[in-house]
């Protein structure tokens, strides 16, 4: 009786999570304009590992049209977009010197996206090439930018 109850209550909850409109609205917005890549191999790299959350190109997953996962998605979407978006480049601060640093330190792309999407994995010289061809396309941070990406911050 009470696993049954436990197992409704789960449901509704469940079709309750599903009416919060926040992660539904999945549509792309327009693309505005790209960097200068050094490389078409740079570029494409990129939007293999990146596009999904950097740019207005964003493959929605199945997932992501389901709550509670839409919401997590939705999220690392919007927040990923404000730091860089090479959809919008030349809009806004973008922090494109910090992208190859990123993926250098391991911050970039996050654990769970690669374990979601096999084809972010690169090999060691794959990853190798791209980090400078980021750098090439973006530069580096200025020295005065500290590694955790808030130049000018007090923490």
């Amino acid at each position: 009786m009470k696993l049954t109850r436990y197992l409704l209550a789960g449901i509704g909850l469940f079709g309750l999570m599903q009416v919060i409109p926040y992660g539904r609205n999945h549509t792309n917005p327009p693309k505005l304009a790209e960097p200068e890549w050094d490389s078409p191999e740079t570029r494409d790299t990129f939007f293999r590992l990146c596009r999904d959350c950097h740019s207005n190109e964003t493959s929605w997953p199945w997932y992501s049209f389901v709550a509670p996962a839409s919401w997590l998605v939705q999220y690392d979407v919007d927040e990923a977009r404000s730091h860089l978006n090479v959809s919008e480049w030349g809009r806004g601060k973008q922090h494109g010197e910090d992208a190859a640093q990123m993926i250098q330190d391991g911050e970039m792309p996050p654990s769970y996206y690669v374990v979601l999407h096999s084809e972010a994995r690169l090999a060691p010289s794959q990853l190798e090439q791209f980090i400078k061809g980021l750098q090439r396309t973006f530069g580096e941070p200025a020295e005065d930018d500290h590694s955790d990406g808030h130049a000018g911050h007090e923490h």
